[in-house]
């Protein structure tokens, strides 16, 4: 569901901050993810959406389900996946759909343009656990495959009662009704910055 509570301030860190380089990788995170509903994408897929999804042509950031219905990312989603990619940061998809296959599937097929290349929307998630259930779960499951802290895990969904995944360590961001961009990326970035006492320089 879209999130309708806001989040709290976070307090001052304890011990103060220490300067870093903005393209050092202590800057970032190791692992971001991302909700799919109301996250990437401005709909519920197993809600909105009904099957058999196409895609017309070679369309950019666009595929149609059987009524007409468009299903897309947000207009500066794309962007921000490239430009974590290019940083190397593992990029994850952490979902409770219960049309789990419709959504791997739109992954699958949604195009997007990327450095003057063609590449399918799913080739930019390293880790996609998409599948009905607590997001616990869903992050235990990514811990588990990728051997990655979760203090150095970042977040991103519009629910807000998936805070609960900050008791495992991991910094989660809420996501507004008008879902990911560029400005919502530096917020949560500053987020899990806060909380490690890091302040970005240069």
């Amino acid at each position: 569901m879209p999130r309708r509570s806001a989040q709290k301030e976070e307090p001052e860190p304890v011990g103060g901050y220490r300067d870093v380089p903005v393209d050092s990788p202590e800057a970032w995170p190791q692992l971001i993810a991302f909700d799919l509903d109301y996250t990437l994408w401005d709909l519920w897929i197993d809600t909105h959406v009904s099957p058999p999804l196409k895609r017309r042509g070679e369309s950019i950031n666009q595929l149609i389900d059987r009524r007409g219905q468009p299903l897309e990312f947000y207009a500066e989603v794309p962007s921000i996946l490239s430009e974590l990619k290019r940083r190397n940061i593992h990029i994850a998809a952490a979902s409770r759909t219960s049309a789990p296959e419709l959504a791997r599937e739109a992954l699958g097929m949604m195009l997007l343009h990327d450095e003057g290349k063609t590449v399918k929307a799913v080739s930019y998630f390293n880790t996609m656990e998409i599948y009905p259930g607590s997001k616990l779960k869903h992050f235990r499951s990514i811990h588990s495959k990728t051997k990655i802290p979760y203090d150095q895990m970042l977040f991103f969904d519009d629910e807000h009662r998936n805070i609960e995944t900050e008791s495992l360590g991991v910094t989660m961001q809420l996501v507004p009704p008008s879902g990911t961009d560029r400005a919502l990326l530096a917020a949560g970035l500053a987020l899990w910055r806060k909380r490690r006492g890091i302040r970005v320089v240069g």
